[in-house]
């Protein structure tokens, strides 16, 4: 929770500068009990499986570190994750006491209920703490992706058991470090793309997706030699302990939400929203503004929320009626999102009940989106605030057309030959090359205007500071 917390740039900075240490800097484990559970578990001592073994840790989070080592067997350089030691004995206290407490919660101040938090905890931990299921989603992930041209990279898993994960070793970045990302001539607009891409595939056509994606479980580095990678560098995906499965009804209708979001304002746009709302989400028209704004990061749409002229008036900050509308977002609608959430009578319970509500696979969704979304501000974009939105819609587009296919296919397969089935597959997929070209029109002119930016930045830096300003200023660096 704290890494999430630390990704959520809503939030306070001093909240989130606070957390975001639990990332990859958390209090290390010392090198004589990490030895002793190596031992433990892989029944050698460190020394007779390594080379060389760096007892500092490069990284520590809040289940494991990692050092860096050279495997003796194979003469690569690995990294090694190992599972703070006790860990499993402290969690289990942890979630006893989160159980409890939370139950205490609920007993006096039945509105906020929580419950489910502890009930998540207790379902999903202990698939973090098998390094062995994180070998599995690192493998299903690679055959996933392993047919595409993708700048992403999932590193080889060499040894795995409980408690012990031997892995390759890629030296790379956080995907955030804009000064590395300007010293290696990487563009950071090309980074927030690739990974809007990677996660909208996982979600909508894979089905499978990488839950926790904090900036501390992704690496950025130059494209090696044979690399599939269409640019000049690899995003590495780390920690596959925490995976989820979205079932194909459920995946196709979040597809059509979206696309209902980002469709132009109409009454049966708005009915689209609400419908697919409850189908995906399990919340009725009176908490729809609020799963909305959950779902998207944003204030609610215009259509939906109900607002009298005196209120439209006051406000602070125009509310589109479309995601493709929406302008970037201000200081004055941060403010008012975070000032609604404490001052509107009842806001805050209706969120509660949202989350509540809402399917827990759809939880992480919400969880993933949030963490997208942050990666995409702290890279410091300056395409349009709505060009990831478009390769949503793209993805979303391909995938509801995947489904309409699969169904005329089916019913043409059982009637043998019917012309009307036929007639409707070829407007369904005529249908879907329009609609996806128009996507690539948007993303082509989107990609020009970002372009544009970038370059009047670097002439007003060379004008002030010359060539080195004109590069820190192309790459979002103060100069």
């Amino acid at each position: 929770m704290g890494q999430h917390i630390a990704s959520l740039y809503v939030l306070p900075v001093e909240w989130t500068s606070t957390m975001r240490p639990l990332q990859d800097q958390c209090e290390p484990t010392p090198y004589e009990s990490v030895d002793s559970l190596f031992q433990t578990d892989m029944g050698l001592p460190l020394k007779e499986v390594f080379d060389e073994f760096d007892p500092t840790p490069i990284g520590v989070a809040s289940l494991a570190q990692v050092h860096i080592a050279r495997h003796r067997e194979t003469g690569k350089k690995v990294a090694v994750k190992l599972q703070h030691p006790h860990l499993a004995e402290f969690c289990d206290i942890d979630m006893k006491m989160v159980e409890v407490t939370l139950g205490w919660v609920k007993y006096w101040f039945p509105e906020f209920e929580f419950t489910w938090l502890g009930e998540e905890m207790r379902t999903n931990l202990p698939k973090e703490m098998d390094f062995r299921l994180e070998a599995d989603n690192a493998e299903r992930t690679n055959k996933d992706f392993h047919s595409l041209q993708t700048s992403l990279y999932i590193p080889e898993t060499i040894i795995a058991t409980k408690r012990v994960l031997i892995m390759e070793y890629i030296q790379g970045r956080r995907v955030d470090d804009l000064k590395y990302l300007a010293d290696a001539h990487i563009d950071r607009n090309k980074v927030a793309l690739e990974l809007s891409r990677i996660f909208n595939q996982m979600v909508f056509v894979n089905g499978w997706f990488h839950a926790d994606p904090h900036p501390g479980n992704l690496l950025i580095r130059l494209a090696p030699t044979g690399s599939r990678s269409p640019f000049n560098f690899e995003i590495v995906l780390l920690d596959h302990g925490l995976y989820f499965d979205l079932d194909h009804t459920l995946r196709v209708n979040y597809a059509k939400l979206w696309l209902s979001l980002i469709a132009p304002a109409s009454s049966a746009t708005t009915s689209d929203r609400q419908k697919y709302a409850e189908l995906v989400g399990n919340v009725g028209p009176d908490l729809y503004p609020v799963f909305e704004a959950a779902l998207t990061g944003r204030a609610a749409l215009q259509v939906s929320v109900d607002l009298d002229r005196e209120e439209e008036e006051d406000s602070s900050f125009c509310r589109a009626s479309s995601m493709i509308e929406m302008q970037p977002q201000s200081k004055a609608e941060l403010d008012a999102i975070r000032t609604a959430v404490v001052s509107t009578e009842g806001l805050l319970t209706s969120i509660f009940d949202v989350l509540r509500r809402v399917p827990r696979r759809v939880l992480m969704v919400l969880k993933l989106n949030d963490l997208t979304r942050s990666l995409d501000y702290a890279l410091m974009t300056t395409h349009s605030n709505i060009r990831i939105f478009l390769i949503t819609a793209k993805y979303c587009t391909y995938a509801v057309w995947q489904d309409e296919r699969r169904c005329l296919i089916d019913a043409m397969q059982r009637s043998h030959f019917d012309f009307s089935l036929l007639s409707r597959y070829l407007t369904g997929w005529w249908n879907f090359r329009r609609e996806y070209t128009k996507l690539v029109i948007g993303e082509i002119f989107m990609d020009i205007q970002a372009y544009t930016i970038i370059t009047k930045a670097w002439i007003k830096g060379l004008w002030k500071r010359g060539f080195e300003g004109a590069h820190h200023a192309a790459a979002g660096l103060a100069y």
